[in-house]
């Protein structure tokens, strides 16, 4: 692999409409303090040209931690015995989200397991009350469903779906995810475009077995398919699965991905990600140095919130609702930024030129 000057390799990487992989791999090797200030402030400079200075804020709300997966990694799995199983109910998740709404945020994301139990029809009742009592933008992200399931939401009133490929690897895809098809993923986010949401992704930083070529990869992956929203997270196992006691993601590692997405996509909405606040110290204010625009406050009840455990240690489990508003003020404070309390719909159709 040749060694290019790190300024080199990111202006390629911008440039050009698809990046050489051997670029990317090059960049997420970089460890020298002078390349990792100079990848990080490279991304915050794409971010402030792209999507402006403001953070994004969009409420979760985890209605549900039922789920018929296996997924090696993911506390909700159906083989975890240990996890008490909940669904809110209908009222629940309506106060839930007026109590976002009252907070200025304008976002919500309904968030659940692959629950069997899931009714089409109660979540699509839902969607058309929030929408009819709140100004809200809402997300969905309730995993693999038939594809007249994901329109008829859409045609309820949902305006995005979260759905992440974790690894844009199909073997390591595969070993993660037993019973479940790479393919099948693949045609899930195809049927959300095709039905008219906006559509995000995203992959788990750290899976054992993944390699820097598979990392770069993924961030190929999301532009080829100019996401309009990109999570980017550290691998947490949780106790009760296959992959218990593997190392965490590192959190250098996930921050060298999401600047690099942020880079290569330019305008993709990239959040914060919980994940990156639960690794034993808060990175999030980190990530959003250096390219991220979004955080994602939980307003999920406590009685619920405890109970929705992919991961162990997850960050903000125990604060009353609402709470994350200061905090998330106090963290754009502190960067010379400020949170945007407006919907925060996709930048694709913004055309913005950049000068680095």
């Amino acid at each position: 692999m040749s060694m290019s000057k790190p300024e080199d390799i990111l202006n390629r990487i911008y440039d050009q409409a698809l990046p050489e992989p051997a670029d990317l791999e090059q960049a997420l090797s970089w460890d020298k303090p002078q390349e990792l200030e100079r990848l990080f402030n490279f991304a915050d400079t794409v971010r402030k040209e792209y999507c402006g200075d403001g953070i994004i804020p969009r409420g979760i709300i985890e209605f549900s931690n039922f789920c018929d997966k296996e997924c090696s990694y993911c506390g909700l799995n159906k083989n975890n015995r240990k996890l008490g199983r909940y669904r809110m109910k209908a009222e629940e998740v309506l106060k839930s989200a007026g109590h976002l709404f009252s907070c200025g945020i304008r976002t919500v994301v309904l968030q659940s397991g692959e629950d069997p139990g899931s009714d089409v029809s109660w979540l699509a009742e839902m969607i058309k009350q929030i929408k009819s009592q709140f100004a809200l933008s809402i997300t969905l992200c309730v995993g693999e469903r038939p594809f007249q399931d994901y329109r008829r939401w859409k045609d309820a009133g949902a305006d995005r779906y979260l759905l992440k490929i974790e690894t844009s690897d199909k073997e390591l895809y595969r070993q993660m995810h037993p019973g479940m098809s790479f393919e099948q993923r693949i045609g899930c986010l195809d049927a959300l475009r095709e039905s008219g949401y906006q559509v995000g992704s995203g992959n788990i930083v750290g899976l054992p077995g993944q390699s820097r070529e598979s990392l770069a990869r993924d961030i190929l992956f999301f532009k080829q398919n100019n996401f309009d929203m990109i999570g980017i997270g550290p691998f947490i196992a949780h106790q009760e699965t296959r992959l218990a006691g593997q190392p965490k993601g590192q959190a250098l590692l996930t921050l060298k991905v999401l600047a690099l997405a942020r880079i290569a996509t330019r305008n993709a909405h990239l959040p914060a990600t919980t994940a990156l606040g639960s690794l034993g110290e808060d990175y999030r204010q980190e990530g959003l140095k250096c390219g991220a625009n979004v955080l994602m406050p939980n307003f999920t009840p406590l009685p619920y919130r405890k109970l929705y455990e992919i991961y162990p240690d997850k960050k903000c489990v125990n604060e009353p609702v609402g709470a994350c508003n200061f905090c998330m003020e106090q963290m754009a404070k502190q960067i010379n930024r400020f949170i945007d309390y407006t919907k925060g719909d996709s930048l694709k159709f913004k055309g913005v030129t950049l000068n680095v």
